[in-house]
């Protein structure tokens, strides 16, 4: 394909002055075989390990690279950004090793645990302010102060600086490695760091096949490729916040379309049963972005096969308060939760029929709301279910039918699902 005149590709040149200027801030992360991994696919799969930076994500580079290219009038003025996670921390760091003073929008929803991070960081370098309850409405917000007041907008993932720095991770990637790399994962969000990193190998590498990963709920990057122009979605799924936006960069889309050789969606409850497989397996904590590359290698299982596979683990800032859905989300993806619609007799020992006749004898109730009903046969009640195995399902609704138990199954049902559970 050729190249427009127009586009921009970052230049090796640039992305080694980048790792000249961050070798200060950013870790020089491992990258580490995982044994597990490799066993199970019969390849050599290498995690390069981001969420060991300080601020747990690979934001930093980016983050840094950008701040420290600004002008004394540019410093001065100061800079601002809109964030809920990880570039909010890593402009937060930056602004206080490099004595800028930062302004950084956050939605007033953010959970604390994320303000408080950003709070230490930063420090004094920086304010924080709480505003509209979307990263849309913080980020329209941080646009307009910079306008105001003449300040610099540093953008998570749209700017050739912020690709820049990002790229560095692909010239750790190669010198660390010590065979070719036949294939590398990366998440794409906004599409920053696919786009520098995909440059390097392109240069360097050429015969790496760069894969981009994106949640199925967020697929803008798979959109505007298949589109083949930028396409902003009108709605998205939000649970992988590190990656999900409703559209990707104008910078950074040309660039991917190029050089990435695939893009995979990957089901958002596939993600969640990765982050707890890492967890309990290899006692490696992620957030959702950072299990996408890892929740991707089971589209490639035949093709991984004697070969050598990284993939970019690219955060960990995960808050424990969400675990709880992390669960349901992967039991739900592996098909062993199961919500339905009971109708129970209003008779004495209806509850017990249900569990001694239809249940199995590795079928747990998970969740159960009923209210009893005077002016009815039957009363209905919101029965979860989770089974020891998938195949477990359909004997179950078949008993529930046999015995006029069954209701109706709200698995399929997202509206109804989202209301009563």
């Amino acid at each position: 394909m050729q190249k427009e005149k127009s586009t921009y590709f970052p230049s090796i040149e640039n992305i080694k002055q980048a790792a000249g200027t961050i070798k200060k801030v950013s870790a020089v992360t491992p990258l580490s075989p995982s044994l597990r991994l490799s066993n199970y696919y019969n390849g050599n799969i290498l995690l390069k390990r981001e969420d060991l930076q300080q601020v747990r994500s690979y934001k930093i580079r980016g983050a840094y690279n950008k701040i420290s290219s600004l002008s004394k009038y540019e410093a001065k003025n100061g800079v601002v950004c809109a964030s809920a996670g990880n570039h909010a921390q890593g402009v937060a760091l930056s602004c206080k090793l490099l004595q800028i003073k930062g302004t950084i929008f956050m939605p007033a929803p953010t959970p604390n645990q994320k303000v408080e991070q950003v709070k230490m960081f930063g420090g004094d370098s920086v304010d924080i302010i709480l505003e509209g309850d979307t990263f849309d409405d913080a980020y329209h917000l941080a646009k307009a102060e910079c306008e105001q007041l003449h300040k610099t907008f540093i953008h998570p993932f749209n700017d050739k600086k912020v690709i820049e720095g990002q790229a560095t991770i692909a010239l750790e990637i190669l010198e660390q490695a010590n065979q070719p790399i036949d294939y590398v994962f990366v998440a794409v969000g906004g599409g920053g760091l696919a786009a520098g990193l995909s440059t390097v190998f392109k240069q360097l590498s050429p015969k790496t096949k760069i894969i981009g990963v994106e949640p199925e709920g967020a697929p803008s990057m798979t959109t505007s490729i298949k589109n083949n122009k930028n396409t902003t979605l009108t709605n998205i799924e939000k649970f992988v916040d590190g990656a999900a936006v409703k559209r990707v960069g104008d910078l950074t889309f040309p660039i991917c379309k190029q050089n990435l050789f695939d893009m995979i969606t990957v089901p958002e409850g596939k993600i969640c049963q990765t982050i707890l497989d890492l967890y309990n397996k290899d006692a490696i904590v992620v957030e959702p972005a950072g299990a996408l590359s890892i929740s991707a290698l089971d589209f490639y299982t035949e093709k991984l096969k004697g070969k050598n596979v990284v993939c970019v683990v690219s955060g960990s800032n995960n808050d424990i308060t969400r675990t709880s859905e992390i669960k349901e989300r992967a039991l739900l993806y592996g098909k062993l939760k199961h919500y339905f619609i009971v109708k129970f007799p209003q008779r004495a020992g209806a509850l017990k029929e249900f569990v001694v006749d239809i249940l199995g004898n590795n079928d747990d109730i998970t969740y159960f709301q009923y209210a009893k009903k005077t002016n009815r046969e039957n009363g209905s009640a919101v029965v979860g279910i989770q089974l020891k195995s998938s195949s477990d399902l359909e004997p179950l609704i078949t008993k529930m039918k046999q015995h006029n138990f069954y209701g109706d199954y709200l698995n399929d049902k997202p509206d109804l699902f989202q209301f009563l559970v």
